[in-house]
């Protein structure tokens, strides 16, 4: 039988003499140095055509590490107690960047999307803070119970996916949204959810496809993946229309060959290109036209390389929460940066998804570095005896 865990042990540090225990040989350390990595290499490639910008990303980079200290210091206990206010918060700021009432000086929407609050310095995108929050009350609600074996028992976590992920969709954000799906899969293996109940699901999801495509999309979104088909077709007719930004992609990443360019020659290439977002949703293009099939080998070595610290780190865990966080914020960077550098490449929909710790902005610097420290404080802070969850017998 495992013990109960009791409010004066969730924020305590240890259940020996009170100590808290520190274990800094841990392979939390690779996400660390990945991160590191990558958030290095995305300064480098904004300065090629936004200086100004590199800059603002490196402060964001300087608070996106203070961060992360900051989400090392909880002992995981007290993350257990705390996610649910933090779902609170988050869901409340999903639903105030929907509201038609919302001051314009908050909530300004952008290319269509009212996924960002203004607050002076940077803007607050809620649905980073989503993945944070959905993780931790996921790997709470799977930890505390038995592993998932019935339908019924999937029912929560997918009230737990269904909730955040509509929200996210009516912004429209819908290439945040779909990076749930993915991290709750790979948390319901790993709690030891049934294949065929999960293969039902998948099954399930692919036959809605077709149904969602003409009731859920909007056309502009419609015309995205017809764009996609067509690019892969060969077919150029959307060239200067909806498809101009993933040709344009495309362009710039076989521009780089294998060894890339030279700079001046790089950046003669991008502004000739006219790439739109090159500093944030297509920095990958840019990034293998400064250092060719090197540079994109080199951010999917460091993204793999985070990964796999991620389910190291949840491989040497000794309680369930801390193996289900590090499994879910493994899955989420590795989805994200395979969503992101696919529709680079021209082999999925262009959906304004973000190259993590590479691509500019505050919110997901910041967020990534969060999500890093906490992977971090599980791997450091060592758990006492007596915290075998139930899904784990």
């Amino acid at each position: 039988m495992s013990r109960g865990i009791g409010p004066a042990s969730l924020f305590s540090g240890t259940q020996e003499s009170g100590r808290r225990r520190w274990n800094l040989a841990t392979f939390a350390w690779l996400p660390v140095f990945a991160g590191l990595g990558l958030s290095l290499l995305g300064i480098s490639t904004i300065a090629l055509t936004r200086p100004e910008l590199a800059a603002r990303q490196g402060m964001f980079l300087f608070v996106g590490l203070l961060a992360a200290l900051i989400a090392v210091l909880p002992h995981p206990r007290f993350l257990r107690v705390a996610c649910w206010a933090l779902c609170a918060l988050v869901l409340g700021l999903l639903v105030f960047v929907l509201l038609p009432f919302a001051p314009a000086s908050l909530v300004t929407p952008r290319n269509g999307a009212r996924a960002w609050i203004a607050l002076g310095a940077f803007d607050l995108q809620p649905s980073e803070l989503a993945k944070i929050a959905f993780i931790l009350c996921l790997a709470q609600w799977l930890s505390l119970r038995a592993s998932p074996r019935t339908l019924r028992s999937l029912i929560v976590p997918a009230l737990l996916f269904i909730v955040p992920v509509a929200l996210i969709v009516l912004e429209p954000d819908l290439g945040s949204a779909l990076l749930f799906g993915p991290t709750l899969l790979a948390m319901l293996i790993a709690a030891g959810a049934r294949w065929m109940h999960l293969g039902t699901v998948l099954v399930l999801a692919v036959c809605l496809v077709p149904l969602g495509y003409f009731t859920a999309l909007k056309p502009y979104q419609q015309a995205r993946i017809d764009a996609i088909i067509a690019q892969v077709r060969g077919d150029t007719r959307f060239e200067n229309d909806i498809g101009f930004q993933g040709w344009r992609a495309m362009r710039l990443v076989g521009s780089g060959g294998v060894f890339g360019n030279e700079e001046s020659h790089a950046r003669a290439l991008v502004k000739l290109n006219a790439l739109p977002e090159e500093h944030n949703d297509m920095v990958f293009a840019v990034v293998c036209c400064r250092f060719g099939l090197l540079g994109g080998a080199l951010v999917w070595g460091l993204s793999a390389l985070y990964a796999a610290g991620a389910f190291l780190v949840a491989a040497g865990a000794r309680d369930g929460f801390s193996k289900l966080v590090a499994v879910g914020i493994g899955s989420i960077v590795f989805a994200q940066t395979f969503v992101n550098t696919g529709m680079t490449i021209g082999i999925l929909p262009i959906t304004g998804v973000t190259l993590p710790f590479v691509s500019y902005g505050g919110s997901s610097l910041v967020a990534s570095w969060i999500m890093t420290g906490v992977l971090f404080g599980l791997g450091v802070h060592r758990a006492g005896g007596g915290e075998k969850d139930r899904f784990d017998e």
